[in-house]
C-alpha cells in the first residue's frame, strides 16, 4: 500500500496503525439491511485521508454503496496483535488518473483488460473515524500481563484501545 503525508496527527497515527497491511475488509449495506464484507486489496492512503482500491463497477458493492455510502474497513496485523476499524463514507469513479497511478501486472487477474477494462473504477473511503487496539509492550510483557490476570482478581491489561478522528481531536483510553 501507497501512504501519503497526513494532513493531521490523528490520520498519521492511522497511517502507523495501517501500514503493513495489504488488505482490508470492506462491510456495506445490502438491500435486506444487513451487513456483508468482503476482502479488497489496498492500493493507497491519500493524503486527504482517503483509502484507495480499484473495484469492478458492476459490482454489487457498488450498487450497495448506491444506496448506503457508509461503510466500514477492518484491518488485521495478528502478527503485531494490532486490529483497526474505521467508518467512512465510499464513493466510486472513474479516475482515470489513479487508474494509471495504482495500476500493476497483478490487477490483470480482476480487470483482464488491463487499465482500459470497461468494468475498472476506483473506491474511496472517506476516513469519519477509526478505532484501534494494540498491545502494550513486547511479547513477554504480554504473556505476564495474560497470567496475571489469570490468577488475579484484577482485569489483565493487555493492551490500548483508542480512537482516531479524521480531525486532531483525540479521544484514547486503555480497554474497549
Amino acid at each position: 500500500m501507497k501512504i501519503e503525508e497526513q494532513r493531521t496527527a490523528e490520520l498519521r497515527r492511522l497511517a502507523g496503525l495501517v501500514d503493513g497491511i495489504g488488505v482490508a475488509m470492506l462491510t456495506t449495506h445490502a438491500e435486506d439491511g444487513s451487513m456483508v464484507s468482503r476482502p479488497l486489496e489496498v492500493l493507497k492512503f491519500d493524503g486527504d485521508g482517503e483509502f484507495v482500491f480499484f473495484t469492478a463497477i458492476d459490482s454489487y458493492k457498488v450498487a450497495q454503496l448506491d444506496e448506503h455510502a457508509d461503510v466500514n474497513l477492518a484491518f488485521a496485523d495478528p502478527r503485531r496483535h494490532r486490529f483497526i476499524s474505521v467508518r467512512g463514507s465510499a464513493r466510486v469513479e472513474r479516475d482515470r488518473a489513479t487508474i494509471d497511478e495504482l495500476w500493476s501486472l497483478p490487477q490483470r487477474v480482476f480487470f483482464p483488460q488491463g487499465k482500459d477494462d470497461p468494468h475498472l473504477a476506483v473506491l474511496r473511503v472517506h476516513v469519519r473515524d477509526a478505532a484501534y487496539w494494540e498491545p502494550n509492550g513486547g511479547v513477554v510483557a504480554r504473556a505476564i500481563d495474560f497470567v496475571h490476570g489469570l490468577v488475579s482478581e484484577q482485569p489483565a491489561d493487555l493492551g490500548r484501545h483508542g480512537v482516531l478522528h479524521a480531525t486532531d481531536a483525540t479521544r484514547t483510553g486503555r480497554h474497549g
